[in-house]
C-alpha cells in the first residue's frame, strides 16, 4: 500500500505540492547519479547542499532554525520519493533522526548552533550505536566518554556507520557511567572537523546499499 495517497486523513494538499516538489528535485538530481554513486561508494557531498538548497532537508525543521517548520511527515515523504526512485545510498533517514534527536533533546544554544546547518546541507549527520564486538545493542557499548569540566574524553570504536565518510556531527552512543546499565549509555553530539584523537576506517564494501557511505569510526 503507498505511503501517500489523496484519501489519507494526513496527506493534505501541502504534502502534496511538497511530494512534487521532492520527486522533480530527485528526478533531476538523484536518479541520473545512481549508478555513479554505486560505483563510487559513496553519494557526492554537493547532493546534501542542492538537497538543502531545494528545502528538503529542513523540511520538519522550524523556521526559526533555518527550516521549513513542516513537520516530520514531510521528512516521511523524502524518505518515501527517495524509495520510489530505488535509492539506498543517500543517507537522509539516519540524518533526519539525528535532526528529531536535537529537536526533542537539545537545548536552545545546540539548536541553534546544529539545526540550521544541518537544513542547509553544510552539516551531515551520522549516528554511531554499532561496534565491532556488540553490534547495536546498545546498552552493551563499549565505548566511554568520561567528562571532565565542560568536556567529554571519548574512548572507543563503532562499525557500519551510515553516513560515515561525509559526516561532520555524530550523534555517538557512549557509556558515561559503567554502573546503571541503560541508564548509563549517553548520546553524545561530536563535531569531527579538526576532532583531536578522532579518525575515519575504511569505506565498507557491503551486498547492498552499495552508493551508501558506512564505515569504521575511531575515537582515540
Amino acid at each position: 500500500m503507498p505511503l501517500q495517497t489523496t484519501t489519507s486523513n494526513w496527506y493534505s494538499e501541502e504534502h502534496r505540492l511538497y511530494t512534487e516538489s521532492v520527486r522533480k528535485f530527485f528526478a533531476s538530481e538523484l536518479t541520473p547519479n545512481i549508478e555513479r554513486w554505486i560505483d563510487a561508494g559513496i553519494v557526492d557531498r554537493g547532493f546534501w547542499v542542492k538537497a538543502g538548497e531545494a528545502g528538503i532537508l529542513g523540511a520538519a525543521i522550524e523556521e526559526e532554525y533555518g527550516g521549513a517548520g513542516a513537520g516530520i511527515s514531510f521528512d516521511a515523504i523524502t524518505i518515501y520519493e527517495q524509495a520510489r526512485c530505488s535509492d539506498s545510498g543517500w543517507g537522509f533517514g539516519i540524518q533526519s533522526i539525528v535532526i528529531h534527536y536535537i529537536r526533542a533533546y537539545g537545548t536552545e544554544d545546540q539548536k541553534a548552533r546544529w539545526l540550521p546547518k544541518l537544513a542547509t546541507g553544510e552539516m551531515v549527520a551520522a549516528l554511531a550505536m554499532t561496534e565491532p564486538g556488540g553490534g547495536s545493542d546498545v546498552q552493551s557499548v563499549r565505548t566511554s566518554a568520561a567528562k571532565n569540566a565542560s568536556e567529554y574524553f571519548i574512548n572507543g570504536s563503532k562499525t557500519f556507520i551510515t553516513n560515515g565518510q561525509t559526516a561532520n556531527l555524530i550523534c555517538l552512543a557512549a557509556k558515561t557511567d559503567k554502573d546503571a546499565g541503560a541508564s548509563g549509555v549517553s548520546l553524545i553530539m561530536v563535531e569531527t572537523d579538526s576532532l583531536e584523537g578522532f579518525r575515519r576506517g575504511k569505506n565498507l564494501k557491503k551486498l547492498g546499499l552499495k552508493a551508501q557511505d558506512t564505515t569504521e569510526l575511531f575515537f582515540e
